[in-house]
């Protein structure tokens, strides 16, 4: 079986290199950056305990590479912004074991490694042709101008939640917003006064921040807008200090100080899109963001990525095709992805942070984040 990937970011390396050396397949993998582009790209991740799960009933080779680059994620706590205490999880009273964190640089090149050597570089996707056999036959824009590779018997779209191969097959991305705006930074840990996972509101406003190694901390504002896009106005240290109160604990005050000391922040809104599986016929599947851009508070993008890779590896090595991955991931996928908008409520305009955050402390919230944290299937 000949596949092609587009894309080797996180789900289309770890199927690329659960199918190498796999009798009877043949896997080329394709991506637009140049060679070391992403290096130092990018800022933190919290990988949930379910992907790390997946790993390690799936390629546990990458497990242990992974656990060994990263801090593990062991504690959930939020607080309001004057340091009073909403909630303390610790993980493992859910999970069968704990998440991890580290840069999106360092997650890039730990499952990019072992294919160092066979991706395609600097292959910007264009157009989708096909072969006489009616096979996908992708078309790259490259520095030689445009190449053509195929017939594949099986195309994967690993490139994103922006993903051009998934518009060419499925149609337009309808993406949903929800009037929730963000800002990221990756900054030095110098006087940091938290270490795991924590979050800190004043209102529906939120900021977000952890440790990564390598001397390093990340952290996000999330806060709700009423206009279609992010304005300069909301991106002014006035209007951001303004979110989130005059009584700052200790850990806010730091975060917001940084925030403002950054030569740069990187903004965006907080957005889903429909869940797209691609289909039997156009011989295309797609993965990761690429099939199901979700929201990030439970931090289960690049997760629910983990899962797609090892699973649909295994499915393919055991014959399946697009339908049978589709009918194994999502169901599981739905369920994630309403669970992650539920649980984002806290940040909802005119939401209030208290009674949805000791919400999350009662059984059946806990009982769901149980089965998002252990519900992946071992091998079969």
């Amino acid at each position: 079986m000949r596949i092609g990937i587009v894309g080797a970011g996180v789900a289309g390396s770890l199927v690329a290199k659960n199918l190498a050396g796999a009798p009877g397949f043949a896997v080329d993998i394709f991506d637009r950056a140049p060679p070391g582009a992403q290096d130092g790209a990018g800022t933190g991740r919290n990988l949930g305990p379910n992907g790390l799960k997946a790993l390690r009933l799936h390629d546990p080779e990458t497990h242990r590479r992974l656990r060994e680059a990263s801090y593990e994620w062991r504690r959930w706590v939020v607080d309001l912004t004057d340091g009073s205490r909403l909630l303390d999880i610790d993980l493992l009273d859910l999970a069968e074991e704990t998440g991890a964190r580290l840069r999106w640089s360092e997650l890039y090149a730990l499952l990019r490694a072992p294919l160092a050597d066979t991706i395609r570089w600097a292959h910007g996707f264009e157009a989708l042709e096909s072969d006489s056999a009616g096979r996908p036959v992708p078309v790259f824009r490259t520095a030689d101008g445009l190449q053509r590779f195929g017939g594949y018997d099986l195309l994967i779209a690993g490139d994103g939640r922006f993903s051009r191969l998934r518009e060419l097959v499925c149609g337009p991305i309808r993406a949903t917003q929800l009037g929730i705006a963000s800002w990221r930074l990756l900054t030095d840990d110098r006087g940091c006064p938290f270490d795991d996972y924590g979050q800190w509101f004043h209102a529906s406003n939120r900021l977000l921040a952890y440790r990564v190694p390598g001397g390093f901390v990340y952290a996000c504002g999330v806060f709700p807008i009423d206009t279609q896009d992010i304005e300069p106005r909301h991106k002014t240290e006035m209007f951001q200090r303004a979110l989130f109160g005059d009584k700052l604990c200790p850990s806010a005050a730091w975060i917001l100080d940084r925030a403002f000391a950054a030569p740069e922040l990187h903004w965006a809104r907080l957005q889903i899109s429909p869940l797209a599986r691609g289909a039997p016929e156009s011989k295309v599947l797609l993965l990761g963001d690429a099939a199901q851009a979700m929201v990030p508070t439970l931090g289960q993008g690049a997760t629910q990525a983990i899962e797609d890779g090892v699973l649909a590896a295994m499915l393919l090595r055991q014959g399946k095709g697009i339908a049978e991955i589709a009918a194994s991931r999502d169901p599981r996928v739905e369920f994630v992805r309403d669970f992650s908008t539920q649980a984002s409520d806290t940040l909802m305009p005119g939401a209030d942070p208290v009674a949805g955050t000791l919400a999350k402390n009662a059984p059946e919230f806990r009982a769901k984040l149980r089965r998002l944290y252990t519900d992946v299937p071992g091998a079969t």
